[in-house]
């Protein structure tokens, strides 16, 4: 199998009349982890599916290190696969699990023990060769599922939602060792199914955004998160505050009759004039009077206040239908329910969505 990216050249997948993945165009490159990220139904999975050979598409084709698979079974891809429930062999011991997929490929028996160990050793999960799954973790059950994916050299690995059953300290750990086989496989093409928003801001050096069976954006984490193509990108890639208003001036625009806002500068090009939507990252916004200019000031009264260890959640009613929300550090005096405050926010970090240059 020639190894290298995987690319949807107008993947279609269809059931019937109903359209689970609608004309997917997009490019993962040699060594790239692109994280598929999006609700349920989104057509995520069926795209990851569709790589690994369990879907054939209803029209278009998968590609992978420039190869047309569509008509390739699973194994002659050269894929390795990690899924959500690890799909151990209970009655297996963890050295054996690992040398699965070798055998099931007919690797040369002389092979087996150095690439299970190699890949083990990758995983940090050596000294438990010997041990039955049951006798291991969740964190650890899952090393060993990457590491059977490893251990037969894949060109593409696919991980559909890896993380999704470990607890959220497990999976902090799980994400430091992924970026870790990330940087030891510099030419492997990881496909990351996630609905999680951090693991994919964390882990991908792309995200492509899906919904409703289509790809709605795609970008580097930083170019999605601090210029969304859209609403939907905004509100999915990280937390937003969405203003909507309409232009009302050079880079104003009036969320409400006695409420305007300056955007960044220069953020769209061409007419400014009709309905937009502004993204404001909530721990961008400040809590209190600002003390420098070049700021927006927005006030009203708090109708949310939450609590989370290091942080405040603030929301505060700046008009009415609309809310602007704050994440600030942990106040020693937060403010009560009903109470008129001021948040603030710069100039720059409030961003047209879905205009071009913003």
């Amino acid at each position: 199998m020639t190894r290298g990216g995987i690319r949807f050249d107008g993947v279609t997948v269809a059931y019937g009349d109903t359209v689970v993945l609608d004309s997917l165009d997009l490019t993962v490159e040699t060594g790239e982890v692109m994280a598929l990220l999006g609700p349920s139904g989104s057509g995520k999975t069926t795209a990851l599916r569709a790589v690994a050979g369990f879907v054939r598409p209803t029209a278009g084709r998968v590609l992978i290190g420039g190869q047309d698979v569509t008509g390739l079974p699973p194994y002659k891809r050269g894929i390795g696969m990690v899924v959500q429930q690890y799909a151990l062999f209970p009655h297996l011991r963890v050295d054996a699990n690992v040398a699965f997929g070798l055998k099931a490929r007919k690797a040369p028996r002389g092979e087996i023990a150095g690439r299970v160990a190699e890949a083990l050793e990758m995983t940090g999960m050596t000294a438990y060769a010997k041990r039955y799954p049951r006798e291991l973790s969740g964190g650890q059950q899952q090393r060993v599922a990457i590491a059977r994916a490893l251990a037969v050299r894949p060109g593409v690995l696919l991980l559909d939602e890896p993380l999704s059953a470990l607890d959220a300290q497990l999976r902090s750990g799980m994400l430091t060792e992924l970026a870790k086989l990330h940087r030891d496989l510099p030419d492997v093409s990881m496909l990351y199914v996630t609905h999680d928003q951090s693991e994919a801001l964390t882990l991908a050096d792309r995200i492509a955004v899906m919904d409703r069976a289509r790809l709605q954006d795609c970008g580097t984490p930083r170019e999605l998160y601090r210029s969304p193509g859209s609403a939907f990108t905004a509100s999915f890639v990280g937390s937003a505050n969405l203003l909507t208003g309409v232009w009302c001036g050079t880079d104003v625009v009036e969320v409400a009759p006695d409420l305007r806002i300056r955007v960044r500068e220069g953020a769209a090009d061409g007419p400014r004039e009709g309905d937009v939507t502004v993204c404001v990252r909530p721990h961008l916004v400040g809590l209190g009077e600002p003390d420098g200019s070049g700021l927006n000031v927005v006030r009203g009264a708090v109708t949310g206040l939450q609590w989370r260890g290091s942080s405040h959640r603030v929301t505060v009613a700046v008009a009415e239908g609309c809310e602007v929300t704050a994440e600030v550090g942990e106040l020693r005096v937060p403010p009560g329910l009903g109470e008129r405050v001021a948040l603030h926010f710069a100039c720059e970090d409030a961003v047209p969505v879905g205009v071009p240059g913003a």
